[in-house]
């Protein structure tokens, strides 16, 4: 399964929903545990306060989700995969049940990123990790998040970036393409799906570009900032007053 299924949307949440219930423990792995720093800096990126309204795109089982709401903030995790979302759901009624940690609340939602469910203005952020180059066209997408954020608000994504040294952007190229699919089949019965998210990380536009991208959809104040030499890359903007 490679990047060229043109991002058809029933394969891609086909894709995710059969790597559901590991999908968290492989992040973990393959990313030798980077993934919590990265959610730790896209969350003060964020920075969610007392009774803000965020949105979290593609946000899976909603890991990345809580960590918007320790300050208060109400989240909306929304995804296009069903199975992520069961997921995320029962794991969070599991940990109520358990007296886990207080936090602020987190909705479940379904929904495409191409036709999101949610009013104009709806949000004071919005915020993508990891999702971005999985849908068909990604920047309707960005202007879809420019819809629903009020005047003012906030965008962060976060995404596979590529390494700027040649020699090392080579080295993590062949990572990709034969590492990662073979350490997540020793993980996960659907470990070959991670042959085709090898291959969007490996097509997907450089920082400059994507930040290009999100200024033609209308967001304004773009910085980037590159995490764990450039693997990944957390972009920020603002909706425009």
């Amino acid at each position: 399964m490679r990047a060229n299924l043109d991002r058809r949307p029933a394969d891609v949440a086909a894709m995710f929903d059969a790597v559901a219930e590991r999908y968290d423990l492989l992040n973990d792995v393959l990313s030798l545990g980077q993934d919590r720093l990265w959610r730790r800096f896209v969350a003060v990126t964020v920075a969610a306060g007392p009774g803000e309204r965020v949105l979290d795109l593609a946000a899976g089982t909603g890991t990345s989700s809580r960590t918007f709401t320790t300050a208060g903030a109400y989240c909306v995790a929304c995804d296009f995969s069903l199975g992520m979302l069961q997921v995320g759901a029962r794991r969070a009624v599991s940990g109520r049940r358990r007296g886990g940690p207080a936090t602020g609340p987190v909705r479940f939602v379904a929904g495409d990123a191409l036709r999101l469910p949610f009013r104009d203005r709806a949000f004071d952020a919005v915020t993508i990790s990891f999702g971005l180059r999985n849908v068909a066209d990604p920047a309707a997408a960005l202007a879809e998040m420019l819809r629903v954020t009020r005047p003012g608000g906030r965008l962060v994504i976060c995404e596979f970036g590529h390494l700027p040294a040649a020699r090392l952007d080579a080295w993590y190229g062949r990572y990709l393409s034969a590492a990662l699919p073979a350490v997540a089949r020793r993980l996960s019965p659907a470990g070959d799906a991670y042959e085709y998210l090898a291959s969007s990380i490996r097509e997907w536009p450089r920082q400059a570009e994507l930040a290009r991208q999100m200024g033609a959809a209308g967001w304004s104040a773009i910085r980037w900032r590159d995490l764990t030499l450039g693997v990944v890359t957390v972009h920020a903007a603002r909706r425009p007053e």
